[in-house]
């Protein structure tokens, strides 16, 4: 507490000697408020040297450009400088409409840097403004001005503690406490009922246990009210308006009026006055504060003494670096339930509430109901500063047709690294597609207690990307077909006036026109100065009609389509992705292009949408990126460049980011390092290998007189080596089953330790969620510290056939390749149309590290035929096509959607 001596300019309240009574003691508001600056000071500096490069924030929002508001709030800015509070000013234009003013005041909200928010009276906008309504979406614990109804509610029920107080009267008690009087038991009298002042004086007296009364312009005999207050507040706004003889001798009058009122002998022509008349008062009143100079200084004191306290309250929950999220505490059942009935029992958070936990502001999120949500690009632009976290890569062995769980793997290791091991973390996975979620397999989206949900929402359908993708593939077929018709039926002249209008009576290329006349070497603006072999040139295609396919063409452009949304890193990139893609020929053999058909800017609309994540939640809380998906077998098989960069970002440096790469790793996880970390410019920390004694057993099966297991242990050893060539440490993770025993799961982990493994686990994820992953991820956590010199398998710079070669050999142990003519000639084609430096995928069986499905475990001496090579050139890469000879199963398929009634479950 503040003495009293040192608040006061002088002492009095003492009876002279000749029996007259000395003027009243003047409370110094500009001594007190001095005072609690510096106090506020050290608490700063406090808080900065227990939280390294923290301070506490405030943000003034002001409309308009008043001369008056303009002077509050540089004291306002001044006094925060001076204690050490980062404090912002952001002035919005008087044509702010309120929606405007609104979104304002909502992205300070979630801005966890603020921690106080002033939104600065009067509002002065062209616009209708609702005051209340903008006042009252300044978030409680961040309405240092004390004005929201939500603070009023709580000070008026006398939570003191729990709320902001207004500045003002707050100020005010802290006066009347330089007085060194104790409120209890006094008589208080308010002059005022505002909001801002009177109301908020009369609740703080009240609750100090003083008997209160409220004045106001229709209260009778008010100079018999003020006479017997003991303490008198006045905020009237009225100049003057309480007489000195009106006031009880020895009272503490608390003068919070100014008023301007004419005055000759000042140079303006007026001067401040409060709503007590001084000069009068001071003979009677034992303590009261000047006008200036008294509760002025003190409401900006108060200012800042709430935003350092809204700053301490801050840190109680505050963990540098950690979101501040809920995960929901399992109680698995046993027997487990089916995947369906474990999703509908989930009780899920909303969407919204799940985007906020992970530092996601609510302009970035787009929600699609309660459960799933797109996230805006802006989020990296607003992180850029941001370093990124740890990223971890899951793989696994050749599975079998069930799938070996990579899937419930990277999320079961997401649950135990978030829920129970206290790190940021998300998953990035791939979007289901129909024939991963009719399939044998289920809905693609893990299983058990380590799955997405609501499953039926995240396999089915989600945010409808899949059928954008679909939706610009048809596009792309129905302009190649509108084209080769036009050229037919058109001649050179109407076509071009078709492409190229009179508008206005002009005529202009557009961009993507220009671009086809760049390339096709024609250095003209104007379209009007085209001689007519010139238009030719630009309005025919000539697309050969032998080389259109319907159903060839829905299936690769889809494909790639699909693998550019995957890749691309903005809209730029997409839309140039998208203008490079090669989608025919003519009928001289060159290619044909999006840009060549002038349908760029109406796919990259199309697909805008499509390039945004998707936010959904596994069943312990866990945030998850779902994001496009393109296949292992023909495409990169990587979820998106967006959702990872996105993630690693939210996650910040002591988080993790945990993504899937399809199929095997000699497959998946080999596009995922050449072709992904290339244009991503990412690199990962682990590989997580998952393996399961039944698919290890399968690869054994051909072995009839040895043990099986041991046998197809080979193909455990040949994958971690695969997965250790790119320099990283390995960790195995085996997704244990019922019915696996204790010698078969040593087995394995003796076989992977002396394949160089760096840790193996045994994880049961799927039947314990989180809690069966947790040994996993501290394996994942002590491997991500180990400094790791990541490197390509191949350079750029090698030309295609080796690099196609090197990845045979390396990757599955094929002896050497082999490509058919047709393989070649496109070799040689690409060589000279400057495509030599892509990197290759190659199109080949999951089933097998060999190009034949049957031959499990480790093959050897194969030769890998590869019988075509197509450029996919806005995708980025070079797909090397194997003859693959499929034969039909062994093993009996029944998909999943038979006898799944979901609509019954949901009911």
């Amino acid at each position: 507490m503040l003495t009293v001596a040192s608040a006061v300019m002088r002492q009095g309240a003492l009876r002279c000697g000749n029996g007259q009574r000395a003027m009243a003691t003047v409370i110094s508001g500009n001594r007190t408020s001095q005072l609690v600056r510096e106090r506020l000071k050290r608490d700063v500096a406090d808080m900065r040297s227990h939280f390294p490069g923290f301070r506490p924030g405030l943000v003034v929002l002001q409309v308009g450009d008043r001369d008056d508001s303009n002077l509050y709030i540089s004291m306002k800015l001044k006094a925060a400088a001076e204690i050490g509070i980062n404090a912002n000013h952001i002035r919005l234009p008087n044509s702010a409409t309120e929606e405007e003013v609104l979104r304002s005041i909502v992205a300070v909200n979630e801005d966890p840097a603020v921690h106080g928010l002033i939104v600065q009276l009067p509002l002065d906008s062209v616009n209708p403004i609702d005051t209340e309504k903008v006042t009252n979406m300044v978030a409680p614990e961040k309405d240092v001005d004390g004005l929201t109804s939500i603070n009023a509610g709580k000070l008026s029920r006398g939570d003191l503690g729990d709320c902001f107080i207004p500045c003002t009267p707050n100020g005010c008690m802290e006066l009347i406490a330089q007085t060194g009087m104790s409120v209890a038991g006094k008589n208080a009298v308010v002059i005022g009922r505002s909001k801002i002042v009177g109301a908020p004086m009369h609740d703080l007296l009240l609750w100090s246990h003083a008997t209160v009364t409220t004045c106001h312009s229709k209260t009778k005999d008010l100079a018999g009210q003020v006479g017997r207050a003991d303490i008198l507040v006045v905020g009237a706004g009225k100049a003057e308006m309480v007489k000195g003889e009106w006031v009880k001798e020895g009272a503490v009058v608390i003068d919070c009026g100014i008023n301007h009122i004419p005055d000759s002998s000042k140079a303006s022509g007026k001067r401040v006055v409060g709503d007590v008349h001084y000069p009068s008062a001071k003979e009677r009143a034992g303590y009261i504060t000047p006008v200036p100079g008294g509760v002025g200084p003190m409401t900006v004191a108060m200012l800042m003494e709430n935003t350092v306290q809204s700053a301490k309250r801050f840190l109680k929950t505050y963990r540098p670096g950690k979101w501040n999220i809920t995960y929901t505490k399992l109680k698995p059942v046993h027997p487990k339930p089916s995947d369906t009935a474990i999703s509908q029992a989930c009780a899920t958070k909303p969407i919204t509430k799940l985007a906020r936990e992970v530092g996601l502001f609510s302009e970035e999120v787009e929600a699609h109901g309660r459960n799933r949500a797109k996230v805006q690009l802006d989020v990296l632009s607003r992180m850029r500063a941001q370093p990124d976290g740890k990223y971890v890569v899951v793989t696994g062995i050749t599975p079998s047709p069930l799938g070996e769980g990579k899937t419930t793997t990277t999320l079961g290791l997401v649950q135990a690294l978030g829920a129970h091991l206290n790190a940021n973390t998300i998953a990035c996975v791939r979007q289901p597609t129909t024939g991963a979620t009719f399939s044998v397999k289920g809905g693609a989206v893990g299983g058990g207690y380590s799955q997405i949900v609501p499953v039926e929402e995240a396999s089915l359908l989600l945010t409808s990307d899949t059928q954008a993708v679909s939706t610009a593939t048809c596009l792309v077929v129905d302009a190649i077909s509108a084209r080769m018709q036009s050229e037919a039926q058109q001649t050179n002249q109407s076509l071009f006036d078709l492409l190229v209008p009179l508008r206005d009576g002009q005529r202009e290329f557009s961009p993507s026109q220009l671009r086809r006349m760049e390339k096709l070497g024609i250095d003209k603006m104007d379209p009007l100065t085209l001689t007519n072999e010139e238009i030719r040139k630009f309005v025919k295609l000539d697309i050969d009609p032998f080389k259109v396919s319907v159903d060839k063409l829905n299936f690769s452009l889809g494909n790639e389509i699909m693998a550019i949304l995957a890749l691309s890193t903005s809209t730029q990139d997409l839309r140039d992705r998208l203008a490079k893609m090669v989608v025919t020929s003519d009928c001289s053999g060159d290619p044909v292009t999006i840009e060549d058909l002038g349908v760029t800017a109406v796919l990259t609309v199309l697909l805008r949408e499509a390039l945004k994540p998707c936010l959904m939640q596994t069943v312990e809380g866990s945030p998850v990126f779902i994001h496009t998906s393109p296949s292992a077998d023909i495409a990169h098989g990587n979820s998106s460049v967006l959702a990872d960069k996105m993630a690693l970002k939210l996650v910040g440096p002591a988080g993790f980011v945990v993504t899937e790469a399809g199929c095997g790793a000699e497959l998946g996880l080999e596009k995922f390092f050449n072709i992904k970390c290339r244009y991503s410019g990412l690199q990962p920390d682990v590989v997580v290998m998952v393996a399961t004694v039944r698919a290890l057993k399968m690869h054994g099966a051909e072995q009839k007189n040895t043990n099986q297991l041991e046998f197809g242990c080979s193909h455990l050893r040949r994958q971690i080596e695969n997965a250790r060539t790119y320099g990283l440490p390995v960790v195995v993770a085996i997704n244990t089953f019922d019915g696996d025993t204790e010698a078969e799961l040593e087995m394995v982990c003796a076989q992977a330790r002396l394949a160089g493994a760096f840790d193996v686990v045994r994880c049961t994820h799927w039947a314990e969620g989180g809690a069966g992953a947790v040994a996993l991820g501290k394996a994942v956590q002590r491997a991500a510290e180990i400094p790791h010199p990541f490197k390509y398998l191949y350079p750029l710079e090698m030309p295609i056939e080796e690099k196609i070669r090197t990845v045979a050999q390396r990757m599955y142990g094929a002896k050497d390749i082999q490509l058919s003519p047709q393989a070649l000639n496109k070799i040689t084609l690409y060589t000279k149309q400057g495509l030599a430096n892509l990197p290759v995928c190659i199109a080949k069986t999951h089933l097998s590290l060999s190009h034949e499905p049957e031959r499990t475990g480790v093959p050897k001496d194969f030769t890998l035929p590869i019988v075509d090579v197509h450029a996919n050139v806005g995708a980025g890469f070079l797909c090397s096509v194997v003859d693959t000879t499929m034969v039909p199963s062994h093993r009996p398929a029944w998909p999943c959607y038979h006898d799944n009634d979901l609509y019954s479950v949901m009911q």
